[in-house]
């Protein structure tokens, strides 16, 4: 894990390209206390060491299906349920965190890259059962921004500086064409790309992480905060960072304010979740 020191930081944004129903503005001053972050998402093999010593049983593993980007199934794959407003996304039985997939896929090739179809039910159970939680969204924020506050990306505005990949996102035309210009179609190894200036990688691109926070559209009310915590209550967790799928054309979440909504027991191959540990003696508001 990476010491994330106290301080102050510039949360949210105000950018033209933000989606309003998302609520990434207006900016606020946010004083945190310091924190231990994982350095990476929670890969497939630390999940499995979980599950073994544990015998937990997943959401998706109990709903018997999760939903799978179709780009990433063989094309003789049988038809199944689409989403309707995201036809990219297909409901596929057997699809969970060991087979990612569907049953003919496995993390056993990949136990490096982070688990994905965990539910933010899942990633909770994870975190206590290691000690840990999961970060409040401002602690998330202020730890993708790697010390460079006000800035677009953890590494500052450019998307590609220099031509440079700095993270995994959709590379083409999506949905159709993806070119893999930064080297991968699905998840990256949860170590890929330059660090941030804090020493983490991946804060945005390759899967959205779960936070601890409930989502709600307004609840940046006041002009500073202390180590401030989502609504007490609401239907959806607040996910941040972006994922492999993300593109200008329709999802420039892939910046350190953006953030979107998914349900408690929602799982998807593009989301996963790395904790946090709290600094002994700091007192939450």
């Amino acid at each position: 894990m990476v010491l994330i020191p106290a301080g102050r930081f510039r949360m949210g944004s105000d950018d033209q390209f933000a989606y309003p129903d998302d609520g990434e503005g207006p900016p606020v001053d946010v004083d945190l206390g310091a924190y231990w972050i994982d350095a990476c998402a929670v890969t497939s093999a630390e999940f499995a060491e979980f599950v073994s010593d544990s015998g937990y049983v997943t959401d998706a593993q109990h709903f018997g299906w999760s939903f799978v980007f179709a780009g990433l199934l063989p094309d003789d794959f049988p038809p199944t349920q689409a989403v309707k407003d995201a036809p990219w996304w297909r409901k596929v039985e057997g699809a969970d965190w060991s087979h990612p997939e569907g049953p003919h896929s496995s993390v056993e090739t990949r136990p490096d890259h982070p688990v994905v179809h965990v539910s933010w039910n899942d990633a909770a159970v994870y975190a206590s059962w290691a000690g840990k939680r999961l970060a409040t969204e401002a602690e998330w924020e202020r730890a993708a921004r790697g010390a460079l506050d006000g800035k677009v990306f953890p590494w500052g505005d450019e998307f590609e500086p220099n031509g440079e990949h700095r993270m995994n996102v959709w590379q083409g035309e999506f949905p159709n064409r993806n070119s893999r210009a930064d080297g991968f179609l699905g998840t990256a190894p949860a170590r890929s790309f330059p660090a941030n200036g804090f020493g983490l990688f991946n804060m945005t691109g390759n899967v959205w992480e779960w936070t601890t926070d409930w989502f709600q559209v307004d609840f940046r009310s006041r002009d500073r905060r202390r180590d401030p915590r989502g609504p007490a209550r609401g239907a959806d967790k607040v996910q941040k960072g972006g994922s492999y799928l993300c593109h200008h054309s329709y999802c420039r979440r892939y910046r350190v304010a953006a953030r979107q909504r998914s349900t408690p027991d929602s799982s998807t191959g593009n989301v996963g979740f790395r904790c946090v540990c709290d600094v002994p003696g700091k007192v939450a508001d």
